[in-house]
């Protein structure tokens, strides 16, 4: 699938970049945002900006959601080097409030939504605090009604996303919501979390009602990859679910469900095929795919890093160019759960066996996720493969959770099941609320496995669901893998008892870094608690 619409992020780059603050009215650039965007032209290069603008966060999430969750783990334990300190700390809860890389992911998420707020005040997009909505203002630029709001909600949707990650990563952050200066910037404090996402369900609600709804097999091949008013809604179902709004969630999620077009990939061939299709570079923005983070190698600095990332350690060229970094390894008590003869188990994770030793990796983010291939065919540190942030199978999963344990939530998860070669769920052998709930928490783990997903699940079950939570779980993670990995950490070790107790109710939100805290001199902010 051609990718043009990420191309001109060069030149838009240039007019969104070059801030030492990222959230700057106007940053020093060679083209001054404050008279460029005069026509819809330049507005959709600043908005291919905030698209090129999701690459950055990407690079640190997943060491932020994936790894402090149960599916991975810091794959050199006994390192000592840097990176895979950091990565300890992370893995383990031991960080504190200056902790590099989350920094980076405050500072890469708060530049974007930098970027979104400067598309959407030319686009007159205004949100009242006070009302809890987002609507229109009068502007000078020449733009038919049609394009203005299909601009405005893909900007309102980007912009959603990344306060979505933020209230469920931080709690409470600064609510800017349009842009403003470095002195201003001093004067805002940390708004609530319930404020927080009044703000993104108005942006979502906003872009859903204002955008067009073309089934898939609708839209024009120039627009695959972007967002949708479906993917609005989807969005905003995941969020209704989050606060525990099932009702809510029921409705948007239904209406995708029956009306969006977009569908489980089932083709080409056999189960196991269909399923790496979803992610295969030579399939991009397929009929499952909502959201996604899109990428293009090429040597053009649009390439993916990833399959380096993951790949195993000192394998040199025999899976991917470049070797592989060995981080984010699969644990083994996710391989346990993916069952023997579920086509996910093999296309999720591969092994890489040198001698004795047998090193897992996730395969998602290679061009060809058959484990099967190799090596791949793309430059070193430069991958095609996109990250996809919103799938359909999420969608039918999330349906499932909010409607609850009943013969239709089994049916939605039979779906997801099937199209992997995974025999079918008896309904009638799901005989309690909590063999349903650890029933579709193990299918979610597995069907989005390494997508990001598994460390919100685990905080958004001790809401939703009676029989899960995000304590429990990494406690009993940590319990799992102490023997073959944690005992195996850099000094000092921890026993499993202090390991254990590294995680706790207030290490579910990850510390304010401390840089935002010491470097405002006009106001105090407040860090959060265990930090």
């Amino acid at each position: 699938m051609k990718k043009a619409f990420i191309y001109i992020a060069f030149a838009s780059g240039l007019i969104l970049s070059g801030c030492k603050k990222v959230i700057d009215l106007y940053p020093e650039s060679y083209i001054n945002t404050g008279t460029f965007y005069s026509n819809v032209s330049e507005v959709k290069s600043g908005l291919t900006a905030c698209y090129n603008g999701l690459q950055a966060p990407m690079n640190s999430e997943w060491m932020l959601t994936e790894l402090r969750s149960d599916n991975t783990k810091q794959g050199v334990p006994n390192s000592s080097t840097a990176p895979n300190r950091e990565l300890n700390e992370l893995d383990m809860f031991y960080l504190n409030s200056t902790h590099p890389q989350v920094y980076n992911y405050w500072q890469a998420v708060y530049f974007n939504i930098r970027n979104t707020n400067i598309v959407l005040q030319k686009l007159g997009v205004v949100y009242d605090r006070t009302t809890g909505t987002t609507s229109f203002s009068s502007i000078a630029i020449p733009i038919s009604d049609a394009d203005r709001k299909q601009l405005a909600g893909e900007a309102l949707i980007i912009r959603a996303h990344h306060y979505f990650n933020l209230a469920r990563l931080f709690g409470g952050v600064f609510l800017i919501d349009k842009p403003i200066s470095p002195e201003e910037a001093k004067d805002i404090n940390r708004s609530s979390v319930a404020d927080i996402y009044k703000f993104v369900q108005a942006d979502l609600q906003f872009a859903a009602a204002s955008m067009n709804t073309l089934k898939y097999n609708q839209i024009p091949t120039a627009d695959l990859g972007r967002v949708t008013g479906w993917t609005a809604k989807a969005l905003l179902g995941k969020v209704y679910l989050t606060l525990n709004k099932k009702a809510e969630a029921i409705t948007v999620l239904t209406d995708v469900k029956n009306n969006s077009g977009y569908a489980l990939v089932t083709a080409p061939g056999s189960a196991g095929s269909a399923y790496a299709n979803v992610f295969a570079a030579s399939n991009e923005v397929n009929s499952e795919i909502l959201f996604t983070v899109r990428y293009k190698a090429g040597g053009l600095g649009l390439g993916s890093p990833f399959a380096n990332r993951f790949g195993p350690l000192n394998s040199g060229t025999a899976i991917i160019p470049g070797d592989g970094q060995g981080y984010n390894t699969p644990t083994a008590d996710l391989d346990s759960v993916m069952k023997t003869g579920d086509v996910r188990k093999g296309i999720n994770a591969a092994r890489y066996v040198v001698g004795a030793n047998t090193k897992q990796y996730p395969r998602k983010y290679f061009p060809n996720p058959n484990p099967t291939v190799n090596p791949q065919t793309m430059t070193s540190q430069d991958s095609e493969s996109d990250w996809p942030i919103l799938r359909y199978a999420d969608v039918l999963l999330m349906l499932a959770e909010a409607q609850g344990n009943s013969s239709t939530s089994i049916d939605l998860i039979n779906q997801v099941r099937t199209r992997s070669g995974a025999p079918s769920i008896n309904a009638a052998g799901i005989t309690s609320v909590k063999l349903f709930e650890d029933t579709l928490s193990n299918e979610r783990r597995i069907e989005l496995a390494y997508e990001n997903h598994r460390w919100f699940d685990l905080v958004r079950y001790g809401t939703t669901l009676t029989s899960i939570n995000a304590v429990d779980a990494i406690r009993a993670h940590f319990a799992k893998e102490y023997q073959v990995h944690y005992r195996d950490y850099a000094a000092p070790t921890p026993t499993l008892a202090e390991l254990q107790g590294y995680i706790t109710t207030d290490k579910l939100l990850l510390p304010i870094p401390q840089r935002e805290i010491d470097t405002n001199t006009k106001i105090v902010i407040t860090q959060n608690p265990g930090y």
